[in-house]
């Protein structure tokens, strides 16, 4: 991984460069890890203007070697700040001043006014830039051994769900599903949830982002989970509804059918230059289409890496086409308040058809199973 990190920061360095003498710091965590290897909690990376010479790692504390947090390239230096309650990123302003830089390029969009201002005033003689989402943009696409970790992770969170359809769901409440599952991630391997698991039963099923609560699994609910595990940094999603007990209800068949339908088509709209906003679309046109026009979510799917929502956007609004080898979800839900609802929701890599087209990374079955 040594050269890969290299080649990113060499990327990112000839956008920001622009043929003038500018350093840059990154500062938002996940840009940090995907160019350094590791971002230990409030560390920043500091580029050197120049292709060849020696960038730096600058943290309040030694890297602690979990797998969680990363290991950092071996050719950065990583500086340990004296005082741990300084702010790495005014050091790294210094470094730069006096190195002679004359310009520094900083993410903007992740610094506060008052960190911003700091920087400034540190090193007056330094024209401030901004980056912009430039680190956000190179990692849209991903390698082959980032999709290795996120494939790693799909698994981890189908093993985990496989597992807990296997037990005795009825009488159970809501949040010890969840935990449960939290601690099958980690047994199977995960250095942690990819985010907060959720487990919606009965009308709790019907709304959306519902977090776990005291209500106990019943005969008849609607059980929906999401789920996601981390590794190595890199984050992967799953829902999927059931039904608790007994066969499905008429309304139940219905709702879950249609949903899947629409699951279905987003996921073959998953092409190479496909209008992001299309494949949104063709999600939505299938629920319209059945009268469930109001209250749909926002977004239809998103990418996934580094961090649980990244660009692209799969929503109306949404810029941008797909490329190959980019990791999206497609995550359509309906949801009844007061009643219930169904969440289909998969992780998948975009790929041409000449590949076999989109690579299914989450396999947990579709079929509305009875547990």
């Amino acid at each position: 991984m040594a050269e890969a990190y290299a080649a990113r920061r060499d990327r990112l360095r000839e956008r920001y460069t622009g043929g003038g003498q500018a350093a840059a710091v990154v500062s938002r965590p996940a840009n940090v890890r995907y160019l350094g290897g590791a971002a230990p909690q409030g560390a920043v990376l500091l580029l050197a203007a120049e292709r060849g010479a020696e960038d730096v790692l600058l943290s309040p504390r030694l890297p602690s070697g979990l797998a969680s947090e990363g290991r950092p390239d071996e050719a950065l230096r990583v500086h340990v700040m004296a005082c741990p309650t300084a702010d790495p990123a005014v050091a790294a302003a210094e470094m730069a001043a006096a190195s002679g830089t004359e310009a520094l390029a900083v993410e903007e969009h992740d610094l506060t006014v008052a960190r911003h201002r700091a920087l400034a005033e540190t090193a007056p003689r330094l024209r401030l830039t901004d980056l912009g989402r430039a680190v956000e943009q190179l990692r849209l696409v991903k390698d082959e051994e980032e999709i290795g970790a996120l494939r790693i992770a799909a698994e981890i969170a189908d093993q985990a769900l496989g597992e807990l359809l296997e037990s005795i769901l009825v009488g159970r409440t809501e949040r010890h599903l969840a935990l449960e599952l939290e601690r099958r991630l980690i047994d199977h391997g995960a250095d942690g949830p990819a985010f907060t698991t959720s487990v919606a039963t009965g009308p709790n099923a019907g709304l959306g982002r519902h977090r776990p609560t005291d209500r106990r699994v019943e005969e008849g609910d609607f059980l929906s989970v999401c789920l996601g595990a981390g590794y190595r940094g890199y984050r992967s999603e799953i829902g999927r509804t059931f039904v608790i007990g007994t066969a499905p209800e008429e309304w139940q068949i219905e709702l879950y059918d249609l949903v899947f339908a629409a699951q279905r088509a987003g996921r073959e709209a998953l092409t190479p230059g496909r209008a992001c906003r299309d494949v949104d679309r063709a999600v939505r046109q299938v629920l319209e289409s059945a009268g469930y026009a109001e209250g749909l979510p926002a977004s239809t799917g998103h990418g996934v890496g580094l961090e649980n929502d990244e660009d692209p956007q799969i929503a109306p609004a949404a810029m941008g086409k797909l490329d190959a080898c980019v990791p999206v979800t497609v995550e359509p839900g309906v949801h009844l308040p007061g009643r219930g609802g169904v969440r289909i929701d998969d992780t998948l890599v975009v790929r041409p058809e000449a590949d076999g087209g989109p690579e299914l990374l989450t396999i947990t079955t579709k079929e509305l199973l009875a547990l």
